[in-house]
């Protein structure tokens, strides 16, 4: 069975609809990325502070 044509207007929308979520979970990764890492600094702080 062949899937649905759509014109290309419908395309631009899907495509950009994706890159906006695709954008949003990075940010999101990338966000998650940045405390792990502040917390991987403070705790290595910590260490070196009590020494």
């Amino acid at each position: 069975m062949r899937p649905k044509t759509q014109s290309f207007e419908q395309l631009v929308n899907q495509n950009r609809q994706e890159l906006m979520q695709d954008e949003k979970r990075l940010t999101q990764i990338e966000t998650r990325l940045e405390k792990k890492q502040t917390k991987l600094v403070a705790q290595k702080q910590n260490r070196y502070s009590n020494i």
